[in-house]
């Protein structure tokens, strides 16, 4: 008896555990092909005749057979997976999802998977798992091994999710809400599950799922057609929920464009590929500045918005229909790379300011390659995929985005060079940083002023409180009034001289009510840097001028207001801060960070003065990069001009007591 109830109990189990496997025909799926596509007669004679079970067959064979239809994201002639991806494979049949590379190890989503857990309240954490990053993984898996397993999962986990992940009507603003707190049940998941972003990442990669795992037994026509219907729901979702502006837009319209080209057997796959292409004809003149800058000002979406608009040319290029996207749309892609190239360190690193992440070399001579594709005549580019040996380097040293508020001073673009990237531009979007001022400054194969990054983006309590952290304008090379985030960020460019033995760059941000900065930054014999900063207005409170240290030992003294890097020889500086009578420096413990929840402590300084009248605070700051930290020199240095004018600025430095002359007229 025990044994009989206990087979029961099994059997019970096995079937509803076996639920989530279940495919069944889904008959409209023929009302949304155009059956009069080449290769799919038998498939309309089929479903007229109402056989649909033999016309999903014969559909099934069709895609089997379809060779016309190109992706140049997966080669199947060539399919490898690594070790990291290969672990994704095999965590993901036991339900451990690789969602998000700042949260390791992955968590694990239950015997029946429940695509609601939340384990950290960060909104990415949650949104990223509907792109399910583990299935084109078991797809390599599958084909790399030949073991059915990882098909029948994969398909059991795709109706698993199509079941549990119901589209509900919602307000399409709440897609991009920081909180939940008003949305619950069936409608808060939507929030996460079917944001438009999403929605298209999964367009997307699913061309490539859809090949890799479309000659297996589990791929059945019952599952063809479960599989085209969610995805033909897929792309009418984003029509009719486009983002408004940036990133998320491009993305959704260049995969408007892949499930237009992948899937042209549907009805509606012109029109698809019709809204990605204008969009992104449009976006790209509304997104990216005449000197090459995209609008959101942060250099990790800069470099997406390049691979997005490549990525459209590439699926274009496949298919045969380049020819609808013009010349000057490629002219734009060629200088939105050439700003990613000045802006970026010898080691290809790109700075990181705002939401930006750190690139590595490899993952940029990729792209370099790419890109040279593109642009075959472009010399610099060539040099970038080659790593100098074709090609050449542009024949200037510093350059200026004038528009877009990135100016570059350098004196080589060797590893041993000496560069500073400031960032002093116009009020951009969600991810910029108030921060206008900013810098970081390369010196000799190393960064000695990195940004402090973003760390987190959204979510609730504490990545709340991590993401507005790094988020301050007073953990940025700028400088602020009471240590608040400035009021307005709209800088403008007052001069901009980039040649000779003194470079200079003055910019002017209003910053707060009543109280404008003006920050003047000369590159002195292609050797050093004096930043002069001034605060003009009527607003009264404490000044602070704000340095986010590098990692490691620096010597500081109080008296005479100096930083020493105490690091090996080969990359060393020198601060040293000039300011009014009365000036006080606090040292501060900080952050850096350069991925997606890794950060480092480092220490953030400020030089703080009260302001209690009209006359405008001023500073005077000396930054001396040396190879050795016992080199450094000895400084001096003063206003010659007694006020703060706003036509000009007369500084004296003195380096080892020799006196050099900086000024400006406007």
């Amino acid at each position: 008896m025990n044994k009989t109830l206990k087979y029961i109990v099994l059997l019970t189990f096995a079937c509803f555990v076996g639920k989530g496997y279940a495919q069944e025909l889904k008959s409209e799926v023929f009302s949304l092909l155009n059956l009069d596509y080449p290769g799919l007669e038998k498939v309309k004679a089929l479903h007229q005749e109402g056989k649909n079970e033999d016309a999903a067959k014969a559909l099934l064979d069709y895609y089997r057979a379809r060779t016309n239809v190109k992706t140049p994201d997966i080669n199947l002639n060539k399919i490898t997976i690594g070790k990291e991806e290969q672990k994704w494979a095999d965590d993901a049949l036991q339900h451990t999802f690789f969602v998000h590379k700042g949260y390791q190890p992955s968590y694990n989503y239950g015997e029946d998977i429940n695509w609601q857990y939340w384990p950290v309240k960060d909104n990415e954490l949650r949104w990223q798992l509907h792109r399910h990053k583990w299935f084109t993984p078991m797809g390599k898996a599958y084909r790399v091994s030949g073991d059915e397993k990882y098909a029948k999962e994969w398909a059991h986990q795709y109706i698993d999710w199509i079941n549990k992940n119901p589209l509900v009507k919602m307000d399409k603003k709440e897609y991009e809400m920081l909180s939940d707190s008003k949305l619950k049940g069936e409608v808060e998941n939507v929030r996460f599950a079917w944001r438009p972003l999403e929605v298209s990442n999964r367009l997307q990669d699913q061309t490539s799922q859809f090949q890799l795992f479309l000659p297996s037994p589990s791929f059945t026509p019952d599952f063809l057609t479960e599989f085209l219907v969610n995805y033909h729901k897929h792309a009418v979702h984003i029509l009719g929920n486009y983002s408004d502006q940036g990133n998320h837009l491009l993305f959704e319209a260049q995969r408007m464009i892949y499930a237009g080209a992948f899937f042209p057997e549907f009805k509606d796959a012109p029109a698809w590929r019709k809204s990605g292409i204008d969009i992104l004809n449009r976006e790209i003149h509304v997104q990216v500045y005449e000197d090459g800058g995209q609008f959101e000002l942060d250099p990790h979406y800069h470099l997406a918005a390049i691979n997005i608009f490549c990525k459209a040319l590439g699926i274009a290029d496949a298919n045969g229909f380049r020819k609808e996207f013009p010349q000057d749309y490629l002219d734009t892609i060629e200088s939105m790379i050439m700003f990613y190239a000045n802006i970026s360190f010898p080691d290809y690193t790109n700075p990181c300011f705002s939401d930006a992440k750190l690139t590595t070399k490899k993952e940029m001579v990729k792209n370099y390659k790419s890109w040279s594709k593109l642009f075959p005549k472009n010399q610099a580019i060539k040099y970038f995929a080659t790593e100098g040996k074709e090609g050449a380097l542009p024949d200037y040293m510093s350059k200026g985005f004038l528009k877009s508020g990135f100016f570059v001073f350098r004196n080589s673009w060797g590893t041993d060079a000496t560069q500073m990237v400031v960032k002093a531009g116009p009020k951009a979007f969600w991810h910029c940083q108030p921060d206008n001022g900013t810098f970081e400054l390369w010196f000799n194969g190393k960064n000695l002023f990195p940004d402090s990054g973003s760390y987190v983006y959204a979510g609730e309590g504490e990545v709340m409180e991590q993401r507005n952290w790094h988020r301050q304008t007073c953990v940025h090379n700028t400088v602020t009034l009471n240590n608040k985030n400035l009021d307005t960020t709209e800088s403008v460019t007052k001069l901009w001289q980039p040649e000779g033995t003194i470079q200079t760059l003055v910019t002017e941000n209003p910053s707060y009510k009543n109280l404008k900065h003006r920050r003047s930054v000369f590159f002195v014999d292609n050797t050093y840097f004096v930043i002069v900063d001034e605060l003009a207005g009527s607003a009264k409170g404490s000044i602070n001028l704000h340095y986010q240290m590098p990692k490691g030992e620096i010597a500081n003294s109080r008296e005479d207001m100096t930083f020493l890097t105490q690091f090996e020889d080969g990359s060393n500086m020198k601060l040293q801060c000039f300011g009014p009578t009365g000036m006080t420096m606090k040292k501060e413990p900080g952050w850096c960070s350069t991925a997606y929840r890794k950060r480092y402590k480092r220490m953030n300084v400020s030089f703080n003065v009260k302001k209690d009248g009209e006359e405008a605070v001023r500073y005077i700051t000396v930054i001396y990069p040396v190879k050795k930290s016992a080199d450094a020199p000895k400084f001096d240095a003063k206003f010659k001009n007694k006020a703060f004018d706003e036509n000009g600025l007369e500084v004296e430095v003195k380096v080892n007591g020799k006196k050099q002359s900086l000024k400006y007229k406007i």
